[in-house]
């Protein structure tokens, strides 16, 4: 089973929780036994999964992230968003999550996010439920 999520972020940089959508996704679908992959099909996003109850956690990493690739550099790219390229290839594109009992194999405190570098946006998460 394949979806299609779509997401409006608000800011240039911004981690948007998904996790309630994905997990909505799984229980439609049906799938006791199985794996989620969520990919992002995006050259300026990507989908990380970390902690979602201290939002200072997000916020860390974006600075991080905004600190090891500044927005302004020497960047070749004429469309001046390299720095949003390469927190992409950072951060990735994909993630699998496995599924068991009908849920997501998630961590106490995980939560899956979409990565915004380039925005603000719509976009797409796609989610393949086998």
């Amino acid at each position: 089973m394949s979806n299609t999520l779509n997401v409006k972020s608000k800011s240039k940089t911004e981690f948007i929780d998904i996790t309630e959508e994905i997990r909505s996704l799984v229980k439609e679908a049906g799938v006791k036994q199985g794996i989620c992959h969520v990919y992002v099909p995006h050259t300026t996003a990507g989908v990380t999964i970390n902690e979602g109850a201290d939002p200072s956690v997000k916020r860390d990493i974006i600075t991080a992230l905004n600190r090891l690739v500044p927005f302004e550099g020497d960047y070749q790219h004429q469309e001046g968003n390299s720095a949003a390229h390469i927190k992409s290839t950072l951060v990735g594109t994909s993630q699998i999550v496995l599924i068991d009992e009908g849920k997501l194999l998630l961590g106490t405190w995980q939560s899956i996010y979409f990565c915004e570098f380039d925005g603000p946006r719509h976009r797409r998460v796609l989610v393949k439920i086998v």
